[in-house]
């Protein structure tokens, strides 16, 4: 009997060096992109600062933050930010909603999982379209 229970495989459980059999649930991915939105935002807050800066000092910063901000690079690097924002904010609500116990179960948090992602894509892609000139 003991045999049995020593052999039996253990779910949930992740160690750090074996980690490729765990199957996270997408709303614990979710949940890792909200961490990970929130640190974006920080660690790139300098950069957000200094294009608003660069905006608003004079008419002649403001044409030299227009001719920076024309690169591929630094309008990816403004899509991401844009991202980290969106996802920050629908995930933030969600989590607002589960702190009010709605929305615990198992198949309700993959409903709303899906649901910031989507909206958050839908949104950054939206952005993203219009940042690059397509509309």
């Amino acid at each position: 009997m003991s045999e049995v229970v020593k052999n039996r495989p253990r779910y949930g459980v992740m160690r750090l060096i074996d980690a490729t059999g765990y199957r996270l649930p997408l709303a614990g991915f979710v949940s890792i992109l909200h961490r990970a939105s929130g640190a974006l935002m920080f660690l790139l807050l300098p950069f957000i600062l200094y294009l608003l800066d660069l905006s608003i000092t004079s008419e002649l910063s403001f044409a030299n933050l227009k001719s920076f901000t024309s690169g591929p690079f630094v309008k990816l690097v403004i899509v991401a930010v844009v991202w980290a924002y969106l996802h920050h904010f629908c995930a933030g609500i969600r989590h607002l909603f589960m702190d009010v116990h709605m929305g615990l179960d198992k198949e309700s948090g993959r409903k709303t999982a899906v649901a910031v992602l989507a909206i958050s894509l839908t949104l950054a892609a939206l952005v993203a379209l219009k940042l690059f000139g397509v509309f």
